[in-house]
């Protein structure tokens, strides 16, 4: 049987007994190794040290650069056992299988409706708050969500979205969508009456 060094060995009891001897000195959270604590310490010191090659984008450890590379690569390896959908990060797979489930996990406190997502909750609940925490910097308007964008457009006259019919702009992408009906004859309301 191959002896154990004397550093491994440490280890091994440490994880069974649970001791974490290295503490961070600025939250106090600890560790049972030392590359652990200093792996940890990058979160205070916004320490990236991995960076990628393609665009440059910097990241605090390898395994995040490891997944952000997909971006580059194209590479989705999760997939949805239900409609074979593939994603590049699992927890956009496991977001997306509560299409399929139903699940909504996330709960408004004031009202108690039920939402799949995180975000769609954080914005729901701001409609019973009234906080609007996006302003515009020329106008001061204020916005509950992220329309922000949108509204930015008004004052700078951009319109990024172009029909590929007939090549008129938009500001926005519902504006396109809705303008795209004039040439599929699609109608937005039919009346049920006659």
């Amino acid at each position: 049987m191959k002896k154990l060094s004397s550093s491994t060995r440490k280890r091994s009891i440490r994880r069974h007994t649970r001791e974490r001897p290295y503490c961070c000195s600025t939250c106090g959270k600890k560790f049972t190794q030392t590359s652990s604590l200093k792996n940890h310490l990058r979160i205070h010191t916004d320490e990236k040290p991995y960076s990628c090659s393609t665009c440059g984008k910097k990241f605090r450890w390898p395994s995040i650069l490891k997944n952000h590379l997909r971006i580059h690569t194209g590479e989705k390896p999760y997939f949805c056992e239900t409609c074979a959908k593939r994603f590049t990060f699992r927890a956009d797979l496991l977001v997306h299988i509560r299409t399929h489930t139903g699940e909504k996990p996330y709960t408004c406190n004031t009202c108690g409706k039920n939402f799949r997502h995180r975000s769609v909750l954080s914005k729901h609940t701001k409609t019973h708050t009234g906080e609007k925490p996006y302003s515009c910097e020329t106008c001061g308007k204020d916005f509950k969500t992220s329309v922000l964008s949108e509204h930015t457009k008004t004052h700078t006259g951009e319109k990024p979205y172009s029909c590929e019919t007939c090549g008129k702009d938009f500001k926005t992408s519902y504006e396109s969508s809705i303008h795209m009906r004039t040439h599929t004859g699609e109608k937005l309301y039919t009346c049920n009456t006659w």
